[in-house]
């Protein structure tokens, strides 16, 4: 990966191109059934549920199968979100909205039992001002958390170079 390439992450105008490009799914770091029994520990299938950087992953689409039943997902690319929107058009568990992980003002404070993030602050961490974008999803992360809420990042783990999962529990 060239650095132009690595300092775009953090913009929609890479990741439209990227999915214009790119249709078949794809899961960063994990897919479903590793992380399933852990979710299982942390986030009840009721619960409000949110996918940050959803992409073209199948992930919400197998929580669904395994009975969560309102997984909300965004991402930054209009592009993705529309092919999502056709291709789960007939599972309302999933809704798919156009949205800035640094912006999250359309959710009420408070409103997600869990927040789930595969790969999105690696993503905004190989941008340009990659500090300041990082704490912006942070606080909105900890904004729409409800109080008890959980935060469960899977990032690419320097130490290993293995994916490694981290959970923020809960939110007080």
């Amino acid at each position: 990966m060239t650095g132009a390439a690595s300092q775009a992450y953090g913009e929609a105008w890479y990741w439209d191109e990227r999915y214009r490009k790119e249709v078949g799914p794809f899961d960063w770091y994990q897919k479903y059934p590793a992380l399933a029994p852990l979710l299982r520990l942390y986030a009840r299938t009721h619960q409000r549920l949110l996918l940050v950087g959803c992409g073209n992953s199948v992930f919400g689409e197998n929580m669904v199968d395994d009975g969560y039943q309102d997984v909300v997902n965004i991402d930054i690319s209009s592009v993705v979100i529309e092919q999502m929107k056709k291709k789960y058009h007939d599972k309302p568990q999933l809704k798919y909205i156009k949205m800035d992980v640094k912006n999250m003002s359309d959710f009420e404070s408070g409103s997600f039992d869990a927040v789930i993030d595969k790969g999105t602050l690696d993503s905004i961490m190989c941008g340009q001002n990659s500090q300041e974008h990082a704490t912006m999803m942070l606080e909105e992360v900890y904004r729409i958390l409800k109080d008890n809420g959980v935060y469960i990042m899977v990032n690419d783990s320097i130490l290993s170079w293995q994916p490694f999962v981290f959970l923020l529990v809960p939110k007080l």
